[in-house]
């Protein structure tokens, strides 16, 4: 059985990770293939506390401490595996975790960069000549991303890469689906991202400013680091929701929302999670508008599509629960 080592913020939650699903789909996949994955992820950021699922039957994990030992202990582990694999955005000394697993790899051994924020990577990249990544592409036998098309195929060949393939995010009909309506959860617009510098704009203008449009709409905020004293009256903060809560979540109120980071609307062709778990749980998905989306869902019919947040209020004003119902 081939082993692959995978080296990623967390498989076991979701908190101040958004990148959990994703991992897990793929993870469970691989697993259906044939491949024994030991998932190494460090005790950072208080994700441990925080677990969504238990150690699952179709992955071993490994919870090493966010220490340089305990990073040592962790890559030294790497040659135990014919495929390694590195993901973006561990969250503890990306740049050391990176030369170490590398560096501990078999020589036969198939070495790949997962990139899970590919627009923001590449950014980094660009700025320093001397970035870690951009050092060992040409080293690396595989780019594989979370999206990005043909410009993120281009960016990062131009780099140096040998080849760049984008594994975008799908539906896992086996967690996200249907699920009864929650009255923790009643809104007429729910949204569901943590609180990160570059995806601040962007949802003040289609999020927030939809909730000022519409002072009488009951607005819902999930996720870490928003603090209900900075939000109009009509939205209620509700900080982390788990993942077991997500298809609750997406099905409850009339409408859900998605919001592109920054990088990521620029870059275009990067569906979240988020777009996936919505449409799987039968929820009504509003998006903002960013290229590539018809290839995934379509407009109009699957999802709808706002340009900014005034289109987000006007969807709402005019939506009514049986157009909900036949979009989800």
């Amino acid at each position: 059985m081939t082993r692959i080592a995978f080296y990623g913020s967390s498989l076991l939650s979701s908190y101040w990770n958004g990148a959990a699903t994703y991992y897990r789909g793929i993870v469970k996949a691989l697993h259906r293939h044939g491949f024994d994955v030991t998932f190494h992820e460090p005790d950072a950021h208080d994700r441990q506390s925080h677990r969504d699922i238990a150690v699952p039957d179709w992955a071993r994990v490994n919870v090493w401490p966010a220490t340089p030992e305990g990073l040592q202990d962790a890559t030294a582990r790497a040659a135990e595996a014919d495929i390694v694999v590195k993901a973006s955005g561990v969250g503890y000394a990306d740049d050391a975790l990176l030369e170490a697993v590398m560096a501990a790899a078999r020589p036969d051994a198939l070495r790949i960069f997962w990139d899970v924020d590919a627009p923001a990577t590449l950014a980094a990249m660009r700025q320093d000549p001397q970035d870690a990544l951009r050092r060992m592409l040409p080293d690396l036998d595989l780019v594989l991303t979370y999206g990005g098309g043909d410009p993120v195929i281009a960016a990062y060949r131009s780099l140096g890469a040998r080849d760049c393939v984008p594994v975008y995010n799908a539906l896992d009909p086996d967690t996200h689906h249907p699920a009864p309506p929650d009255d923790r959860f009643r809104a007429d617009l729910g949204f569901l991202a943590n609180r990160l510098p570059d995806r601040e704009a962007r949802v003040a203008e289609f999020f927030l400013r939809p909730a000022t449009l519409l002072p009488d709409r009951r607005f819902l905020l999930g996720g870490s680091g928003w603090s209900q004293g900075d939000l109009p009256a009509n939205v209620q903060a509700i900080g982390h929701v788990g993942t077991a809560d997500h298809n609750a979540f997406n099905t409850t109120p009339r409408a859900v929302l998605n919001v592109a980071r920054d990088s990521m609307a620029q870059t275009g062709f990067s569906p979240a999670t988020r777009v996936f778990e919505a449409a799987g749980a039968g929820g009504c998905l509003i998006t903002d508008a960013w290229e590539g989306i018809e290839m995934f869902l379509t407009p109009g019919t699957e999802v709808l599509v706002a340009r900014d947040g005034q289109d987000v209020a006007d969807a709402l004003a005019e939506l009514t629960p049986e157009r909900s119902r036949a979009i989800g």
